[in-house]
């Protein structure tokens, strides 16, 4: 095993932003046979931390796989563009607009006749949002137009976060 391999060498998948994620999890539960550290507790000390630091780093490589954000910043990550910290880059007027009016109906969903079909409402209209944003992104990923594609990741976190403060809201809401 060789942990100095991107997180697509390691599962043995294409570098693309299109997976096959019953195949990842297939490739995850193999390594995951093969790597555990309880596997390897008969064996040296560095031997054993060699399979922890193998374990942790096919973990991190599933999470980051199975999400489409997770994967897209770690595909621009590997063209040596970061999109995971704060950025000056300028975003769409339009777009910020639209999360304006979509964050003023997520405020208001607590107060609406029925809560909880305002905030499905609310949860299916970002879904698609994000669905067209990931085509968009593969797109740009595949035509190597990566500042754009950098672009339309910075949207894709304005809306996965959106996605968690509706779910956040309705966990509130059940309480």
């Amino acid at each position: 095993m060789d942990i100095s391999k991107n997180f697509f060498e390691f599962f043995g998948l294409p570098v693309s932003f299109q997976i096959d994620q019953t195949l990842l999890s297939e490739r995850y539960r193999e390594l995951q046979k093969q790597l555990h550290p309880d596997r390897h507790a008969h064996l040296s000390d560095r031997e054993q931390r060699l399979s922890v630091q193998y374990t942790a780093h096919l973990n991190e490589g599933m999470a980051t796989l199975k999400s489409p954000l997770r994967r897209a910043q770690y595909l621009l990550l590997i063209e040596g563009i970061d999109t995971t910290g704060e950025s000056s880059v300028k975003i769409d007027p339009m777009f910020l607009m639209q999360q304006m009016e979509l964050r003023e109906r997520l405020e208001d969903a607590r107060d609406a006749a029925d809560p909880f079909a305002e905030l499905e409402s609310l949860g299916e209209e970002v879904q698609s949002e994000l669905a067209g944003l990931r085509r968009q992104f593969d797109q740009c990923y595949l035509s190597k137009a990566l500042e754009e594609a950098a672009a339309v990741v910075r949207k894709m976190q304005f809306l996965e976060k959106l996605l968690l403060e509706i779910e956040n809201l309705e966990d509130q809401l059940e309480d």
